[in-house]
């Protein structure tokens, strides 16, 4: 029981910090003839923990700030992209320096054009933004030339890539990429994945009043677990499809203030049972929120509408498995230690009041605007 508490709390304060989506950029890259033009859009709070744009520490990054450190910016970030075609380099000249809104805050867009000694038929491309400082960052990359795109998802173990004119990226290759990429996000989305452990931490109890008791039928918990993924599951697969394909559109803050919002009212509940027969109804009505957040990666990412479909059908499958494998692990575990008779007061309650309290800093935080540090 101590160990379980003690894994509750880690896993807590090492996800304080993460009031925002996870460290992504997105590359724009179009060949026309010998020229590659590209469009950088990366994250100024990324590029403000890597060179210090922040001058007056008032937690908001200016244009004039951005402009006094706009050599140290491209020196940082020339190095770590680089183009190249039948082994010899596309030089980069920087075209432009601008800043442009993302969902999750704004972004230094960069826009280079680059020369190929030869048509690059075969353009290899070689990623190295951040991964030392942040191994869990992203590039996100679209190529476009003529009528065909490609996308491809830059990491610290995949850090380059080839583009051949001549093969055009199949179905499969599509899907299995944005699988990954949806098993990664949704394991690396806390805000998600404490929601769901706030709606679990119950499965094996039954409500007795506004208190709990231990239901040692596993037949029991299963079904019950079933039923709340389920929900969670149909709701935010939902509202993905419908915000990748463009039928709905909020504000990113509402929506991650919201997502903030549902991780405390589903820890409330645990502390003070008052839905504690709804939690399917609650995991759908919430999901269709997180379903809108989880929709952020593939919207930032632009891309074409030709590839909209099967990318969105890749990263939500990757989302579920991923969701599923966080519950094949929870389940058991849940089932073992809520037989001991102190799990409702010491996991249960404790473990969702330290839930609740991360998720309140979480809703200040993206509501105002701001960052607190209370976990150091």
């Amino acid at each position: 029981m101590k160990v379980l508490l003690g894994i509750v709390f880690l896993a807590l304060m090492s996800m304080s910090a993460q009031a925002h989506k996870p460290s992504d950029s997105y590359l724009a890259v179009n060949i026309v003839d010998k020229e590659v033009s590209v469009q950088w859009d990366i994250a100024l709070r990324d590029l403000d923990y890597a060179l210090g744009l922040d001058g007056n520490n008032d937690g908001q990054i200016t244009w004039g700030e951005l402009l006094d450190r706009q050599n140290a910016l491209y020196a940082y970030v020339t190095p770590r992209l680089t183009l190249s075609s039948a082994q010899q380099p596309c030089p980069m000249q920087i075209q432009d320096l601008l800043i442009d809104s993302h969902s999750d805050g704004r972004y230094a867009v960069l826009k280079f054009l680059a020369s190929c000694t030869v048509v690059p038929t075969n353009l290899q491309v070689a990623y190295q933004l951040f991964f030392d400082l942040d191994p869990q960052h992203r590039g996100l990359m679209t190529v476009t030339r003529a009528e065909q795109s490609e996308s491809a998802i830059f990491s610290p173990t995949q850090a380059q890539r080839e583009f051949i004119a001549s093969q055009p990226q199949s179905i499969w290759a599509e899907l299995s990429r944005f699988a990954l990429e949806g098993v990664w996000h949704i394991w690396i989305g806390y805000d998600h994945i404490l929601f769901l452990l706030s709606l679990l931490l119950p499965a094996a109890l039954v409500p007795l009043g506004k208190k709990w008791a231990v239901n040692t039928r596993f037949s029991a918990t299963f079904w019950d677990v079933f039923r709340v993924v389920a929900a969670f599951t149909v709701a935010h697969s939902i509202t993905l499809s419908l915000a990748v394909l463009g039928y709905v559109s909020l504000p990113a803050r509402w929506v991650e203030s919201a997502i903030a919002a549902s991780v405390v009212l589903a820890a409330l509940n645990n502390i003070d049972p008052l839905c504690a027969n709804r939690r399917a109804l609650l995991a759908f009505s919430f999901g269709l929120i997180h379903g809108l957040g989880i929709a952020s990666v593939l919207l930032d990412m632009d891309l074409p509408a030709a590839q909209r479909l099967v990318s969105l059908l890749g990263f939500n499958l990757g989302v579920e498995f991923g969701q599923l494998a966080i519950v094949s692990v929870v389940l058991p575990v849940i089932s073992l230690f809520s037989r001991y008779p102190l799990y409702p007061l010491v996991v249960l309650k404790a473990g969702s009041t330290g839930i609740m309290l991360v998720a309140l800093v979480w809703l200040l935080e993206r509501s105002l605007d701001m960052q607190l540090n209370m976990f150091g």
